[in-house]
């Protein structure tokens, strides 16, 4: 057994002694930061294979604290510390090249270093009081790591902070409430059932602070904003894996754990985790910055792990936590090749990009891997997960509740928000990828090794976790205990067959398609009387989802997003605002209204009191 201080220690006191090397050294930094990343892979490999148990550590400098310092190594924190460990390798290797000659990204790989360490601990903390310590950073370093070099990146590392921040409070509030239901702070001496309002109010202070995390509806609004204005390595790192495995795998405690959840609960979950998937991938459609499509996306990904897990049975359960990690996988990836294109063109836009294909077609493949994998195509592992979901989703229906009653409801909105997803990264890969090439990007070359090559490792993980999920990848990784034998799930897709026809359908094709090459042929430009109109003629594959925007059903919902009436955050500042004006007001200046605003607050405090 590994020394849990050292593998969560390490990388924090580690990325803080780096805020003593001065910027010129970035370069130093960032290979201090993937030797460290390394050997917490190699921990992380190492805590995989060991032996489940409750481990108490000792604090010899403060002993009060040893009582608070118990980790839980189970099969479900296992597996995110080693999805956080592989994760954080990868993208420490990706910014050695995007992030090192960035200005104005000032002490990146300290926060960098300090997030994968307080990430550690979170997932491996037993005690709550440990687990809110180590989640707190980790709001405070994604705050850190977004540049707020301009008013707009200010404002979306503001608003994250603001709502992380505001779910934490909820967060400590419930654990205070779960504290006096059940006289402990370690999760695996709790389990309530939510059948009476004490304990419904500590699960759903619980809850927010998970959802908040993960970037569901409706406490998602901070995760489009970050990701526009965030650099990619730090988005890939944090909102689209780091964030969701950590809010998923929590809401996995909540919902396995720490509470049994009763109707109501479950029928509120299934609600929430299909309006995520249809919302967020409706709003996603009419995006034309790549990088906030992508983060819609992240949102919309959400609902599909909260509707596995709110089934509650072990297929669902299954399904919830292998979509979570194919997400972290592909979201993961697709961030990545927004940062390669960024960096290659300095445009985010898809109306001002296309044709790219052929100058980074490492970036290109994958890119179109991550986007057939996010849209559910098979074989690829978010179709394997997605079929996981409807299965269980089916089974769920043979209940006798509300909610299993509806599951119609559920499977027609997951199924349909896969659709969606497939329309909008049509779109995303014909506008970045295909069509003319932009002249201004003549010169445009693939990025460096460092950049693709873990974009390649991850389009590896997105085909191989679909082809060999039922036989190796599902009961390797996921041997949790609500689970129970991985090899026993009903419903399994056996994905070889079908790979091996595509494949061979693919090699047809690509013989067919040489064939045809070999014929020799004349082209010339299209011409009309007499005048040369090819260069004038670009159709835009944007244009066909812009109408989307104007049918009068979706116009209303669009129009009111844009004036962020579903956004919680702006709700909340208004309010805000609108209690400090009334309170600025009654501020007139004259001693006497002064005085008797003291004397009502007097009145009202005694009479409280008595």
């Amino acid at each position: 057994m590994i020394d849990f201080r050292f593998m969560i220690l390490m990388p924090m006191l580690i990325g803080a002694a780096l805020f003593i090397l001065p910027e010129t050294m970035k370069i130093l930094k960032s290979m201090i930061a993937l030797l460290v990343s390394a050997f917490a892979v190699y921990l992380s490999l190492k805590l995989f294979g060991s032996e489940n148990g409750l481990y108490n550590l000792q604090c010899v400098a403060f002993p009060a604290l040893s009582d608070s310092l118990v980790m839980n190594v189970d099969g479900l924190s296992k597996l995110i510390v080693l999805f956080i460990g592989i994760f954080g390798f990868l993208y420490a290797l990706y910014s050695m090249a995007y992030v090192t000659k960035e200005k104005r990204l000032i002490s990146y790989y300290s926060y960098f270093l300090i997030t994968l360490g307080a990430s550690f601990g979170a997932a491996l903390s037993d005690n709550l009081i440990a687990f809110v310590f180590f989640w707190g950073i980790l709001g405070l370093t994604l705050y850190k790591l977004i540049k707020s070099h301009d008013e707009a990146s200010s404002s979306a590392a503001k608003k994250t902070l603001v709502l992380i921040g505001a779910s934490d409070s909820i967060l400590i509030m419930g654990i205070g409430m779960l504290f006096l239901l059940s006289g402990s702070y370690n999760m695996s001496e709790i389990n309530l059932v939510t059948n009476n309002s004490l304990v419904n109010i500590a699960f759903l202070c619980l809850l927010v602070a998970s959802l908040t995390k993960a970037g569901a509806l409706p406490f998602h609004t901070w995760v489009p904003d970050y990701v526009q204005n965030a650099p990619a390595s730090s988005s890939a790192f944090l909102p689209a894996s780091l964030d969701k495995l950590l809010g998923i795998y929590f809401l996995a405690r909540i919902c396995i754990n720490l509470f049994d959840l009763t109707s109501w609960a479950t029928l509120m979950l299934l609600i929430i985790g299909g309006i995520t998937i249809i919302a967020a991938v409706m709003m996603a459609l009419v995006q034309h910055n790549y990088k906030k499509l992508l983060g819609y996306h992240a949102v919309s990904q959400v609902g599909y792990m909260i509707t596995g897990l709110a089934l509650g049975t072990p297929l669902g359960i299954a399904a919830g936590l292998f979509h979570m990690v194919n997400n972290a996988i592909y979201k993961g990836g697709l961030f990545l090749t927004a940062g390669s294109v960024e960096k290659q063109t300095g445009k985010n836009e898809l109306d001002e990009l296309g044709g790219l294909s052929k100058l980074m077609p490492i970036t290109f493949i994958a890119a179109l891997i991550f986007a057939l994998s996010i849209s559910g195509i098979p074989p690829f592992n978010g179709f394997y997960s997605k079929w996981m979901i409807y299965r269980g989703i089916i089974d769920f229906g043979t209940g006798t509740g509300i909610a299993n009653k509806l599951w119609i409801v559920w499977l027609m909105l997951a199924i349909v928000g896969s659709a969606l997803t497939l329309a909008s990264f049509i779109k995303l890969i014909a506008g970045t990828y295909l069509g003319r090439r932009n002249k201004e990007f003549a010169k445009v070359k693939e990025v460096s090794f460092l950049m693709w090559f873990p974009q390649i490792l991850l389009a590896l993980a997105c085909v191989g976790f679909g082809v060999f999920a039922a036989k190796w990848v599902i009961p390797t990784l996921f041997k949790i205990k609500a689970i129970g034998n991985p090899q026993e799930l009903t419903g399994m897709w056996q994905s070889q067959p079908v790979s091996i026809l595509i494949l061979v359908s693919l090699i047809v094709g690509f013989i067919i398609y040489w064939i045809g090459t070999l014929k020799t042929s004349r082209a010339s430009d299209s011409f009309i009387g007499g005048e040369k109109i090819q260069d004038e003629l670009n159709y835009s594959p944007l244009e066909f989802y812009k109408t989307i925007s104007s049918f009068k059903f979706f116009k209303f919902f669009y129009d009111k997003a844009k004036k962020k009436w579903f956004d919680i955050y702006n709700i909340g500042k208004g309010f805000v605002l609108g209690l400090n004006t009334i309170f600025s007001a009654c501020h007139t200046g004259i001693l006497s209204t002064y005085i008797m605003w003291i004397v009502v607050g007097a009145a009202i405090l005694l009479i409280i009191l008595i």
